[in-house]
């Protein structure tokens, strides 16, 4: 599906590597930022299946970075700072710097989330181990 010129180029999430392939982790991550030749905005496409806790637990944050996630598919439980919300598609979610979040899919059905943020690399994220308790309803390995 990669369409390409000097001005624009097309791409299927699909075409980009998923960084979770082969790990424990359920879902699929990928990076897309690279594969377009995006120079000032990274995209990262995240797939959750039903019932599954993708980052297991965990959480995290940036020191500067802004991130905008699109829900396009699905319903997502995410948790910023002490609160938790449900997201249902179509949602756009905005989360300032220096804000620890996380989430997870509790649901039946399948979640889409695209994650835009300017473009820094992963230089600017910090991981916040047991952020929350796992979740009964949420695995957090590949079944």
């Amino acid at each position: 599906m990669t369409a390409y010129s000097p001005a624009f180029k097309i791409v299927s999430p699909d075409e980009a590597d998923d960084h979770y392939a082969g790990s424990d982790v359920p879902g699929e991550f990928r990076r897309l930022t690279e594969l377009l030749g995006a120079e000032q905005i990274a995209v990262t496409m995240i797939r959750v299946p039903p019932h599954s806790d993708f980052e297991q637990g965990t959480g995290h944050y940036h020191d500067q970075i802004e991130e905008i996630y699109l829900i396009t598919k699905g319903t997502l439980t995410m948790r910023f700072a002490d609160e938790v919300h449900e997201v249902r598609a179509p949602a756009a979610v905005r989360v300032a710097p220096h804000t620890p979040r996380s989430h997870r899919n509790e649901g039946g059905e399948p979640v889409e989330i695209w994650a835009i943020s300017r473009n820094e690399g992963n230089h600017d994220a910090v991981k916040i181990d047991d952020f929350w308790q796992a979740s009964a309803e949420a695995a957090q390995h590949r079944g």
